[in-house]
């Protein structure tokens, strides 16, 4: 029993000196902190932004939980224009700050490196939840009166594009369309004219059929057309027999006719002269 009080005792005592132990290395491990992070600052203020990162990051590897180092670690990052990275920081410190007017600043900042990278929401809403911590920043205020006029700059062309986009699928909807209608009527025509054609070829073809028809007649029955002479037609420049005799016969009659004119002409036009009877 007394060697169980004895254990029980040394225990609590080690435990009580590892926990003091804990302490101090921690209470070390701030002023070592504390320590980089005013070198970072001295650097920082000397504008030698990555020297000055450098010490803010050890000082956190220090003590993580270091809210002013995490703060000032997001100023030399945005200072470098590195404002993707900067953001976290910031929210670190935000998160971990214990005062509003700290929360304020963190948000503002935030919203910095939002509109550093057009990210014109996300700074609307840091700058509203810095008003929340500190009402009375101007400068909060007027930032986000500009985030606002940003972003709908940003909505309105979006819009504009969108709507554009939407206008350019249907001119292509109606263009696809006419295109079709333009098809099927061309498809149509060539039909039309298909049968046009067709039956232009029929109809050639019937004649043709019909001339051979004719040309076979006459091979075949070579003795109709001495039969019937009057309905030979005669070739160009070529009489017939009987179309000579009948032109001599129609010459003589009219020579006959123009004769027998020109007699009684001549009966009339001559006077007799009568001799007055004194």
């Amino acid at each position: 029993m007394k060697t169980s009080y004895s254990f029980l005792l040394f225990l609590l005592f080690f435990t009580a000196f590892l926990n003091a132990q804990e302490v101090k290395d921690s209470i070390v491990l701030k002023r070592e902190a504390r320590s980089l992070l005013r070198e970072g600052n001295e650097l920082y203020q000397q504008e030698k932004y990555t020297d000055a990162s450098v010490l803010f990051k050890k000082a956190l590897e220090k003590s993580a939980t270091y809210k002013k180092a995490s703060y000032n670690l997001g100023n030399a990052l945005y200072q470098q224009k590195n404002y993707k990275e900067a953001v976290p920081q910031y929210e670190v410190s935000a998160k971990s700050a214990e005062d509003k007017f700290t929360k304020a600043a963190s948000f503002h900042n935030i919203g910095n490196a939002a509109m550093k990278q057009k990210q014109y929401q996300q700074a609307v809403d840091a700058y509203k939840n810095a008003l929340r911590n500190n009402p009375n920043d101007d400068e909060t205020r007027y930032n986000l009166a500009v985030a606002k006029k940003l972003l709908k700059k940003e909505k309105d062309k979006k819009d504009k594009n969108k709507d554009k986009k939407d206008d350019k699928k249907k001119d292509n909807k109606d263009k696809k369309e006419n295109k079709d209608k333009k098809g099927d009527k061309e498809k149509n025509d060539d039909k039309g004219d298909k049968k046009k054609q067709d039956k232009k070829d029929d109809k050639q073809n019937d004649k043709k059929d019909g001339d051979k028809d004719k040309d076979q007649k006459q091979k075949k029955n070579p003795n109709d057309q001495k039969k019937n002479p009057q309905k030979q037609k005669p070739q160009k420049g070529t009489m017939t027999p009987q179309q000579i005799k009948q032109l001599l016969e129609s010459l003589n009659n009219e020579e006959k006719k123009t004769q027998k004119k020109m007699n009684v002409q001549k009966t009339k036009g001559t006077k007799v002269k009568q001799e007055k009877d004194w």
